[in-house]
């Protein structure tokens, strides 16, 4: 005996797949398997387990429970019927063979098919515990791609060119559908146009005297055309950018005129969507700090911010709301060294703060400000004389760390004075005590600087009574400030003296005598 295949050939092996066709690979259906459990409900006498559609194949349901399989149908002309399944053995429904199998606890159905009709699967509730259901079939698919005729050529004579197509076929309807449905399927793949040269033949002569070749009248197939790229999405960190893709036709003439996109299905569709500018955005910077402006205790550090790009290149474009700050406070652990007030603080005069807020330096900023220079020397060697000096609007730029001048009028405030009168002390070798009024007059013209000489406050007498509540007088002498050594008291002003200070002293009360 020679075996016979499903092609009906003698010592031929070809088989069926699972979806019945003779020598196929499996993709004209799908395999579906689930399961179905039982939900039991009062006002509830049956459920639906599983719809199996028609033409599918080797059906194989298995029942766990106390619970009844039953089946409706559906044919494709509408007629609608239900079928029992209460004792085991085969059964013909709709043209379909049914192998059913009961036991007490378990039912099994096998259907070879394929089916001539939708089923429908149903459980009627026959008892209190749950039951359930395994289910596999392999479903066909319904909608399929075919494979169309060629279309006409696209020229009578000279050589053309025809192509053809796919539509979606709905088997069971037998009528072409909508490409949608077709789509559905992940299985279904589109079958690619097929082309091919038509009418060959030379086309007659145009007017009776040149005979026109088919090289005269070629005629280019339709190709795709694309308009330009639109500007990117982002100007940075990945955009999109998109552009119109038309199927054009040429005439023997040169005009471009806009065909079906089915012309041009032969070669693969240029993209319409690209990504671009996928480089990072510009990012802040940050180097490193400077020193700390100052050797001890409390100053400040900068810093150089830049905006940089996915280059590494300087740039602009990023967020001001994000640039990292550029100067912060800093601490150097080491102390300040401070001279010991001598003078006490219940005794320090306004005029004493004054003077040294006088002294004190401005420094540079962000912000257009006054910085005054040093002061010139005095322009006498002794007596009353002025000193000079030079007052700029000045801006730090923090970027390169330099300091710009800016005009006058840029900074706001009272300007620093320029001039202010000096003293270096007598012009002859002997003190010269002056009148209350001309030592009024130059505490007044020095007034808006430090003298060479000050009053300050050194010590206490002693005290006035040795028990029973006594007082004490701050001693003032006159000092040399740069040598902190005594001088004669006419050198300091007398209209700054300070005032007498006095403070109680043993009060502890003295022994009875």
């Amino acid at each position: 005996c020679q075996i016979v295949g499903c092609d009906h050939q003698l010592g031929s092996a070809v088989k069926e797949d699972n979806c019945g066709v003779c020598n196929g690979d499996g993709s004209t259906c799908r395999l579906v398997r689930g399961q179905y459990k039982s939900q039991l409900s009062a006002s509830k006498l049956d459920d639906t387990v599983v719809a199996i559609p028609y033409g599918s194949r080797q059906v194989r349901l298995v029942l766990k429970g106390p619970d009844h399989l039953y089946l409706e149908t559906k044919t494709l002309q509408g007629v609608k019927s239900e079928n029992n399944l209460s004792t085991t053995g085969s059964f013909l429904v709709e043209n379909s063979s049914i192998d059913f199998q009961k036991f007490p606890d378990k039912e099994i159905l096998r259907i070879s098919g394929p089916l001539t009709a939708d089923f429908t699967i149903k459980i009627h509730y026959a008892g209190a515990a749950d039951s359930s259901v395994q289910f596999i079939f392999y479903q066909p698919i319904i909608h399929r791609w075919r494979e169309t005729d060629f279309f006409p050529c696209s020229a009578s004579c000279g050589g053309g060119y025809q192509l053809t197509s796919a539509e979606c076929f709905d088997l069971r309807s037998n009528r072409v559908v909508a490409d949608q449905y077709c789509h559905y399927y992940p299985e279904n793949i589109k079958p690619k146009p097929k082309l091919q040269e038509c009418n060959l033949d030379p086309c007659p002569a145009s007017d009776g005297y040149k005979q026109i070749m088919p090289y005269d009248l070629y005629h280019p197939l339709p190709r795709w055309e694309s308009t330009p790229w639109t500007a990117c999405s982002s100007s940075c960190g990945g955009g999109i950018q998109s552009r119109s893709v038309s199927c054009v036709e040429e005439d023997i003439q040169g005009h471009i005129s806009p065909v079906e996109e089915w012309k041009c299905m032969y070669t693969p569709k240029m993209p319409v969507v690209q990504p671009c500018n996928i480089f990072d955005c510009p990012k802040w910077l940050a180097q490193e700090w400077s020193p700390c402006t100052v050797t001890c205790g409390q100053g400040l550090r900068y810093r150089v911010v830049l905006c940089i790009d996915h280059r590494g290149l300087h740039t602009g474009g990023c967020s001001t709301k994000t640039k990292p700050h550029i100067k912060e406070e800093c601490v150097v652990p080491t102390p300040c060294y401070k001279p010991k007030e001598k003078l006490p603080v219940e005794a320090k005069l306004p005029w004493y703060k004054q003077a040294q807020e006088l002294e004190e330096g401005t420094a540079l900023s962000e912000e257009p400000s006054f910085i005054p220079e040093a002061w010139s020397t005095c322009s006498v060697t002794c007596g009353v004389g002025s000193q000079m000096r030079l007052v700029k609007c000045q801006v730090l730029l923090s970027f390169s760390q330099s300091v710009a001048d800016l005009p006058i009028d840029e900074c706001e405030g009272p300007k620093p004075v320029s001039q202010r009168a000096c003293y270096s002390g007598p012009c002859s070798g002997e003190a010269t005590e002056y009148p209350p009024e001309e030592t009024q007059l130059l505490y007044g013209s020095l007034q808006e600087f430090d003298e060479l000489y000050d009053w300050e406050y050194e010590g206490f007498t002693e005290c006035s009574e040795s028990c029973g509540g006594g007082v004490q007088e701050a001693v003032v002498i006159c000092l040399k400030k740069q040598t902190r050594e005594i001088a004669d008291e006419t050198l300091c002003v007398s209209s700054r003296r300070p005032p007498q200070l006095l403070k109680a002293c043993s009060l502890d009360p003295c022994p009875p005598r």
